[in-house]
């Protein structure tokens, strides 16, 4: 039986706790649900299914946000003769995660069922939220099923997900919850691994490395550390941190934590001191802006000078041509794009007024000069001071 941690503000009497966190996105890697074998673990399943309902006891939202799909497809295809090239073909991985996902499901649909819990899965990948449309409706749908009493089941929609699934599937499901927390205005994302969280070095390695418990700022040397950690899920460390990169930045509370001992999700959601946590940086910000900071496919960057980089950045002001010195990449009107610095710093993320070819046109000019070039134009402002968020 996994070992069973106490919360810390658990009253000595009764033995209840109070949530400190209401709405709580929990992550769990491949690695985590096949206990570090090759088929999916009852075991493993039941113990995070036990934790989650016990938040949902106490009057927590959960949502769930699994890999394991192409792990599962696997399991049933083992023997047949096609099977051995599944590892190396992307086209086989996609068949493989069809096959799983119903699989994947179900075990998660009986583990949850035994504890009295309706489960029901949501299929989503970046591209799905990479418009405003797209993005509303996932999120309606995901608060529906929670004012239901439903607990959604997240999956990255791996049969279709070419661009995720080629070699690093499993990993970007770290992106993806952090993508469901600010869809769904989580107060905290846990991510569970087979470590307790983020150490100062690998502890199998260097016997003086430490836990971090708490992170108030991800700078470039935590990033180094995390590069470095040790992990055996696909993901790594890696991962999590560019996942609580993007969740703190719009406000949620994020904790690496084991899950291979009972009780972490709850812990984690009574505020209890587990795993590494890192403090959101501000507020939870409105839809819209949030929306522009969810961690979508990058398509493209504005480099700008220093007049603008302090305009946007100090200021909050919108981005004028004028200020523009280099455009990079291919987008269109209404894209989101990151802003940087000379030095190539990200400053903000924001949704253009115009494509990247009638950026490269009118940068370095003045607003009045837009439809003098163009011969049209959406506005002044290459990004409205409302579609813009600074990072």
């Amino acid at each position: 039986m996994s070992p069973r941690r106490t919360p810390a503000d658990a009253p000595s009497g009764d033995g209840s706790v109070a949530l400190a966190h209401r709405r709580v996105v929990v992550k769990v890697g491949t690695n985590l649900l096949t206990g570090g074998g090759a088929e999916l673990d009852a075991g493993s399943l039941a113990r995070v299914a036990s934790d989650v309902a016990e938040v949902r006891r106490l009057g927590g939202e959960v949502i769930v946000v699994s890999s394991g799909a192409i792990q599962a497809g696997r399991e049933r295809v083992r023997g047949l003769p096609a099977a051995g090239d599944a590892r190396r073909s992307v086209v086989s991985r996609q068949a493989l995660a069809a096959i799983g996902q119903g699989h994947l499901m179900s075990a998660w649909s009986d583990a949850f069922e035994a504890r009295g819990v309706t489960v029901a899965q949501a299929l989503l990948t970046r591209r799905d939220l990479a418009d405003r449309l797209g993005y509303l409706n996932a999120r309606n749908t995901l608060l529906a099923l929670l004012a239901m009493g439903v607990l959604p089941i997240v999956n990255e929609n791996d049969v279709v997900a070419v661009d995720e699934i080629r070699g690093s599937a499993i990993g970007d499901n770290d992106n993806l919850s952090a993508l469901v927390a600010n869809l769904v205005d989580a107060d905290l994302l846990v991510l569970l691994t087979d470590i307790d969280g983020l150490y100062t070095a690998d502890p199998a390695l260097d016997p003086s490395a430490t836990l971090i418990e708490r992170v108030e700022v991800i700078d470039e040397a935590l990033e180094r550390v995390a590069g470095t950690a040790r992990e055996r899920g696909t993901g790594g460390m890696v991962t999590k941190l560019q996942a609580a990169r993007v969740a703190t930045q719009s406000g949620t509370e994020v904790v690496i934590a084991s899950g291979l001992v009972e009780g972490t999700v709850l812990d984690a959601a009574c505020g209890g001191a587990i795993g590494t946590r890192f403090a959101p940086r501000g507020t939870r910000l409105e839809s819209r802006r949030r929306f522009l900071l969810s961690g979508l496919p990058v398509r493209g960057w504005l480099s700008v000078d220093e007049g603008a980089a302090r305009a946007v950045a100090g200021g909050g002001r919108s981005l004028l041509p004028a200020g523009i010195v280099a455009v990079e990449g291919s987008f269109e009107r209404g894209d989101v794009v990151e802003v940087r610095a000379a030095d190539g710093r990200h400053l903000a993320s924001g949704a253009v007024n115009y494509g990247a070819e009638d950026i490269g046109r009118i940068r370095g000019l003045r607003s009045d000069r837009i439809i003098e070039v163009l011969g049209y134009e959406y506005g002044d402002e290459v990004i409205h001071a409302n579609n813009l968020v600074v990072v």
